[in-house]
């Protein structure tokens, strides 16, 4: 950014996405819930007043950024499930391809997990209703491009389909949350390796909870 202050629309969107880009690259290196709007404003190079001219609150630019990334991800989904799930098999083949790729492919998307496991509790607090109204539009339309894909390979599921997705982020959301274990914990593990019988590895832990929801949205045959 080589202006000093926002005059036109576009210098506007430019700082608004470097806002974001910023954001993003913090959650690389931190969990959403040490993502504060002073670490921000330093990294991006602006006041916390300035920041705010752009976004009401740390909670805004969250949302934002989570409905972004849904979306890149969705587009990434679109291809690992060309890829993987063979259109031509039974149903219940059909299924567990799904569920391997949709588990793998969230499994790699650490930070949108922990973004979705903010969400309700966190997220969406603290924002304006107009806010919240652009964040659920958002989301609607994602989650109708997930059904969509959904329904591409396992059209059985029907109605049924955004209920699924929306339960299948939702899990996501609040298994990010045990994943990966603090150090201390870890410590635990490693000293008296009985107690780590229920650790949490995302990956197959999603995995289960998917093909268990399928089972119970897949008509009987």
């Amino acid at each position: 950014m080589t202006f000093q202050r926002a005059r036109t629309e576009e210098q506007r969107e430019v700082r608004r996405r470097a806002i974001l880009e910023t954001t993003s690259a913090m959650l690389d290196e931190m969990s959403v819930a040490e993502v504060t709007l002073n670490e921000l404003s330093r990294r991006v190079g602006l006041a916390k007043t300035a920041v705010l001219r752009y976004f009401e609150s740390r909670e805004a630019v969250l949302l934002d950024l989570m409905d972004d990334r849904t979306a890149t991800w969705l587009a990434e989904l679109e291809q690992e499930l060309a890829r993987a799930v063979d259109r031509g098999r039974p149903v219940g083949e059909r299924a567990e391809q799904t569920a391997e790729v949709l588990s793998r492919s969230l499994a790699a998307q650490p930070t949108l997990c922990d973004l979705y496991g903010a969400q309700g509790g966190v997220l969406e607090h603290n924002v304006s209703v107009e806010v919240v109204r652009r964040h659920k539009q958002a989301s609607l339309r994602n989650l109708a491009v997930m059904a969509g894909l959904v329904r591409g390979y396992l059209p059985e599921v029907g109605d049924h389909a955004e209920q699924f997705c929306l339960t299948v982020l939702l899990i996501a959301g609040a298994l990010s949350a045990y994943t990966p274990p603090p150090p201390s914990l870890l410590a635990v593990y490693e000293s008296e390796p009985a107690l780590a019988v229920h650790r949490i590895d995302l990956r197959s832990a999603l995995r289960l909870a998917i093909i268990t929801t399928l089972v119970g949205v897949l008509p009987r045959s």
